[in-house]
């Protein structure tokens, strides 16, 4: 017995039964119909006698079903994978197979006038029974295999939340393919009219403060998240429940209503953090920006970094002539270059190893390249390490920045657009009056050159604050604690930042590139800010460890406890776009701060970092360390 289900097993587990197995089926089925329409209608001894009758329906019923079924290809689908909709293609083919022989049969029983040798009423009953049993032999062999091939002890109870298309054509694809890790359970939805209804088999729960019961009873444990409502996840505490729970949370893509195809809950993903913590989409100008980058020649410097490398792609999504890729992070940078190879083979793009303070090797490559487009992202921007590294925050952010904006100037640059921080203002640390200064020496510049029309580039500043996922920031060090077992650190359990996702930054970037006219510091709303210890329990919740912890280790150097609210009505001017402001900053004058800015550079060189800073603090007044060894220059 147990070989002979072990030799079923077999059966039902292949991969696809061949087509011309399932036409020998259906024309089986067909037969079988016939004959059991003659028994329905006649008595055994009247189908004897009619035998040569039955003989001559088959040789006309049969290839005309078979025509039929060729042009609508009902015996080429996967038996397992069986849906209504291949149920309808057997109905419309059969009906038309069917209904040809019957024309044939009352032509020729007009002909004969009334002994024809076919017989409309069994034609009707055989067409009846055909469709049936077709169709019962699929459901059937789909119900068969997919009781051989569900691991009931391998797949998580699943709530599907959403009833709308995106989230009825998630479970159908669940259903669809048992072999994945989610059964199906039930339904959440937050439409009150469907409290209580029935969909699929499953019961549709609401959400509301009996949901968790729901999810105990059932043993839920994931909950797939459709498209239409992931928004409603980030607004509400869902996410919170459904974690404290221990129900983990999975997101399906954002795919068209119609899902087709076995694979989709292998797009399934887990939730993470930054799915919680992202934003409405933001709305770009495309037109605007796409005159202008389209054809053209852009240089990206720290093009291997989580900003230059995000402006990359979606430049590149632009058709520029020619993207000049610049970075001294070799490995990185060679990275980028592969993915070019993969995405955008068919773009002209130098990845150039290349140290933006080397005025002889950047000028060699403004010259050769001809840049009409510049975006500026390298910079040095961890606090602590620049708190410990003055000199190389002055000549990597400062230096490296004049250089570039000088050689703009030089080579007639069309747009300049630097990626500053939210650092910059009223700086606490180094890193953030490094890129002040940055600021001030770019918007003194534009103004200079505006005002004696020597020069054509417009200047334009961004200032964003901390971008989820990249390269050391609090999120990807916190996975790493995480995988490593713990413990969790943060620095205060007051500290709070703002945030926006890569593409969002980048987006923003663009945007502000193709608006400004010159001389601007582009300031973007950052949302609602994040407290860093809840920031660190989510993530815990979502790994699904119960044994991380959580230590706190102290502000670091210059590090401040609330960031500064970039976007106000009392230091911003508005724009066009309504994520994106004018920052109201206090103007230099060219000539008075250049001096100035070359004495902190030529200071730099002498290593004497609080020379240095003191510097730094003449320059830019509203700069005071916190929590560093630089705070005995404010008090004196």
């Amino acid at each position: 017995m147990l070989t002979n289900m072990g030799f079923i097993k077999r059966i039902f587990s292949s991969q696809v039964l061949p087509s011309w197995i399932i036409l020998l089926m259906d024309i089986f089925i067909l037969c079988f119909s016939m004959v059991l329409a003659y028994l329905l209608r006649y008595s055994f001894a009247q189908f004897i006698a009619h035998y040569q009758e039955f003989l001559w329906t088959l040789l006309l019923v049969v290839p005309v079903t078979v025509l039929f079924a060729k042009l609508f290809h009902t015996y080429s689908n996967v038996l397992r994978l069986s849906s209504f909709s291949d149920v309808m293609n057997i109905f419309v083919s059969l009906t038309l197979s069917f209904m040809a022989a019957i024309v044939v049969a009352l032509v020729v029983d007009a002909v004969i006038k009334g002994h024809g040798p076919l017989q409309v009423s069994v034609l009707l009953i055989a067409y009846a029974l055909t469709f049936v049993l077709m169709a019962t032999m699929r459901m059937s062999i789909k119900m068969v295999y997919d009781h051989f091939n569900e691991d009931s002890g391998r797949m998580l109870n699943t709530y599907v939340y959403g009833t709308k298309e995106s989230g009825v054509n998630i479970a159908k694809s669940l259903r669809v393919q048992k072999g994945n890790t989610f059964h199906l359970r039930g339904f959440i939805a937050d439409d009150p009219a469907m409290k209580g209804k029935v969909m699929m088999g499953v019961n549709v729960h609401m959400n509301d403060e009996d949901l968790l019961d729901h999810i105990r009873r059932d043993d839920i444990e994931a909950v797939i998240v459709s498209p239409a409502k992931v928004d409603i996840i980030k607004e509400n505490d869902i996410a919170d429940r459904l974690l404290q729970e221990g129900v983990n949370i999975y997101l399906a893509p954002d795919v068209t209503n119609d899902w087709k195809g076995t694979g989709a809950p292998k797009q399934i993903r887990s939730i993470q953090i930054e799915d919680l913590l992202g934003r409405d989409p933001i709305h770009i100008n495309m037109q605007r920006i796409s005159s202008q980058l389209q054809g053209r020649r852009v240089l990206i410097t720290g093009a291997a970094g989580s900003i230059g490398s995000e402006i990359m792609r979606q430049v590149a999504a632009f058709s520029p002539y020619q993207l000049i890729l610049v970075d001294q992070a070799e490995t990185p940078l060679h990275d980028i270059r592969l993915e070019l190879e993969r995405s955008w083979s068919a773009l002209e793009a130098p990845t150039i190893v290349a140290d933006i303070t080397n005025q002889a090797r950047m000028e060699d490559i403004f010259m050769r390249y001809k840049p009409e487009y510049v975006f500026h992202a390298a910079a040095y921007k961890h606090v602590p390490m620049m708190e410990d590294n003055v000199s190389e925050a002055i000549q990597n952010n400062v230096k490296g920045t004049k250089v570039l904006a000088d050689l703009s100037v030089k080579y007639g640059v069309e747009r300049f657009v630097m990626i500053s921080t939210d650092k910059a203002v009223n700086p606490s640390n180094v890193m953030g009056c490094s890129k002040r200064i940055c600021e001030i020496y770019v918007q003194s510049l534009a103004r200079k050159i505006q005002k004696d029309k020597s020069a054509k580039t417009q200047f334009i500043t961004t200032r964003f604050g901390n971008v989820l996922g990249s390269n050391g920031s609090v999120i990807p060090l916190f996975r790493k604690q995480i995988e490593a077992g713990g413990p969790i650190t943060v620095t205060h359990p007051d500290i709070i930042r703002y945030f926006m996702t890569i593409p969002e930054a980048c987006q923003l970037v663009l945007e502000a590139g193709s608006m400004g006219k010159g001389g601007e510091i582009f300031i973007f709303d950052m949302g609602e800010p994040v407290r860093i210890l809840d920031l660190a329990k989510k993530m815990i919740k979502l790994s699904g460890r119960q044994d991380i912890r959580i230590e706190f280790t102290g502000l670091r150097h210059g590090e401040k406890l609330y960031e500064e609210l970039l976007a106000t009505k009392e230091n911003t001017k508005p724009t066009s776009h309504d994520k994106i402001m004018i920052a109201n900053v206090r103007e230099y004058d060219f000539e008075d701060i250049a001096e100035d800015i070359d004495a902190i550079i030529d200071s730099s060189y002498y290593f004497d970092s609080m020379r240095t800073v003191g510097r730094m603090k003449d320059l830019v007044p509203e700069f005071k360390s916190l929590n560093s060894p630089y705070s005995v220059l404010d008090t004196e």
